[in-house]
């Protein structure tokens, strides 16, 4: 996605080869520089001096460290109380990415309960439940980045929410009766919003890869929270600095949507192109229903499931939390594809998860999936969430979701029947496109 040749060349070859002796002996003994699937380079430090335990620890401690009261309460308890240890963000101290590298494992092969809660009919990890345990590991990373000048024993006034997973890529199966382990660290911070760096690993092998977006919101999340600056102390530290900085500048001008990217020259010819495959020459008669040749509509793609959230997936705010919505989405776009294939696909890919609104857990969730792109034995998927309020049951949208699947055979090809559906066509192009750009 980056060039990291384009970093080291901000740092000197005799800095970056030579550099300050301790500075290298500290490296030599903790650190390995790896390379990621993506030509980047991510932090990897000794696990037992980073460990925070297990995934079912790491809840325990940030509901302590936020102060949540034991069991289900239908009013959450008031943090207003909290806000006036809101902080200046000239008032946090800088943190180094070292700082908030954290370990944890997930106990697959030493806790039964925690395989069963895990694994698929073929033995391997559900891919759905991984990304929700990415989710709560990236909300661990957050707290153990953020320091605040606090009086003993008060909680952390502050509240982390996902404001947008940028990609998470699976790069292998994962075996459900082997431990996994999990490491992350912030890898750039904004005034309130940080950035987290996470990979997964089981027997030394990289199984999935992750980055998220989170922000920091304040005790009754109202407003939103400084967090402490990110300064790099080491050489490859300063390298995924660089790197992120890069990454971000080119989000902000890589968008997928079409009201921020227009239409290429391409994608209007292309656009053309499928208005005549699927009405026709004749454009005085209705759209035929008929589909072509090995081919879908995409509208004949469609699966949904509704959703009834329960407060054990819960965050002390009484909303849902967002791996939970991720897992549904991924598991319903499983079965969407899996119909569209005819056999059971694989999940490569998962980007650009913003979330617009919080479920509250009074909701109910709406979850539907479609195929709109295809190309060889790959399948792009879209799926929509929508909210529907318990009371008045007004809808509103609260995520969409790209997911790349991949098929053990070429799979028929999916073409729009409306404007709508082009538009989706598209934009999952464009998805698969940026996809196959950083494998």
């Amino acid at each position: 996605m980056f060039e990291i040749k384009s970093a080291l060349r901000r740092n000197s070859r005799t800095e970056f080869l030579y550099g300050n002796v301790l500075e290298m002996n500290f490296l030599t003994r903790y650190a390995k520089c790896l390379r990621g699937p993506w030509g980047v380079q991510y932090l990897h430090l000794d696990s037992a001096d980073h460990s925070s335990g297990t995934m079912a620890e790491i809840s325990e401690k940030i509901k302590k460290q936020v102060g949540v009261e034991p069991g289900y309460h239908t009013i959450p308890k008031c943090r207003a109380g909290l806000l006036k240890y809101h902080p200046k963000l000239e008032d946090l101290p800088e943190r180094s990415m070292k700082d908030s590298y954290r370990t944890a494992i997930l106990p697959l092969g030493s806790d039964e309960r925690v395989r069963e809660h895990h694994v698929n009919h073929l033995g391997m990890v559900r891919r759905g439940r991984l990304v929700e345990e990415l989710d709560m590991f990236a909300i661990w990373i957050c707290h153990c980045h953020v320091k605040l000048p606090l009086p003993r024993n008060t909680p952390l006034p502050y509240t982390f929410v996902t404001l947008l997973v940028d990609r998470v890529e699976m790069l292998a199966d994962a075996k459900a009766d082997i431990d996994l382990e999990l490491s992350g660290h912030v890898s750039w911070t904004g005034t309130s919003s940080m950035e987290i760096s996470i990979n997964v690993r089981q027997q030394e092998q990289i199984i999935a890869k992750a980055i998220f977006l989170m922000v920091a919101r304040n005790a009754t999340n109202t407003a939103p929270a400084p967090v402490n600056p990110l300064k790099p102390t080491l050489g490859q530290e300063q390298l995924y600095w660089e790197a992120a900085k890069e990454r971000h500048k080119k989000k902000a001008t890589s968008s997928m949507c079409l009201d921020k990217r227009p239409l290429t020259k391409a994608e209007q010819h292309l656009m053309y192109e499928l208005f005549m495959r699927s009405t026709g020459t004749d454009i005085l008669w209705e759209t035929t229903s008929e589909e072509p040749l090995d081919c879908r509509w995409i509208a004949s793609t469609q699966r949904s499931k509704v959703l009834l959230p329960f407060p054990e997936s819960r965050n002390n705010h009484n909303t849902i939390y967002g791996g939970y919505i991720m897992r549904n989405a991924v598991e319903i776009c499983y079965i969407t594809a899996s119909f569209y294939a005819g056999r059971r696909p694989l999940l490569q890919y998962l980007s650009d998860v913003a979330f617009f609104q919080p479920v509250r857990v009074t909701s109910i969730l709406k979850l539907t999936a479609y195929v709109v792109y295809t190309s060889e034995q790959y399948m792009q998927l879209m799926a929509v969430a929508k909210v529907l309020d318990a009371n008045s049951f007004t809808e509103m949208h609260t995520n969409v979701f790209h997911l790349t699947y991949v098929s053990e055979h070429k799979v028929k090809e999916v073409l729009p029947h409306s404007f709508q559906e082009t538009v989706w066509h598209i934009i999952g192009r464009r998805h698969f496109e940026s996809y196959q750009q950083r494998k």
